[in-house]
């Protein structure tokens, strides 16, 4: 029985490490560029945009180039956070992994 109370030892820790993780993780705020830094799109832990900047240069654009510098600007700063993620989750579990675990982006 004393393995079992380990491995229950050893989750609970993993549970705690995880929660301090994903309150870590809200409090993350990552950008995203594009068009050589004229649209910059911030993110926060939750995947949520919180602001977007735009240069002066970037407005005289058409509108389609503008749409398509945004999407580029969002991806930039969505992959940036992912991999932030992934770095957070891999030291709360020890770079063990938990199986099944995806974090919601």
């Amino acid at each position: 029985m004393t393995d079992f109370n380990k491995i229950l030892e050893k989750a609970k820790e993993i549970e705690a490490k995880m929660r301090e993780s994903q309150n870590k993780l809200k409090k993350i705020e990552v950008n995203g560029t594009s068009g050589g830094d004229a649209i910059v799109v911030y993110l926060n832990g939750d995947g949520e945009m919180t602001k977007i900047s735009l240069s002066d240069k970037v407005l005289k654009e058409e509108k389609e180039i503008i749409q398509d510098l945004i999407i580029a600007a969002h991806n930039d700063a969505k992959n940036k956070l992912k991999s932030k993620t992934s770095e957070e989750i891999s030291k709360a579990t020890g770079g063990l992994g938990v199986p099944g675990f995806k974090w919601p982006l």
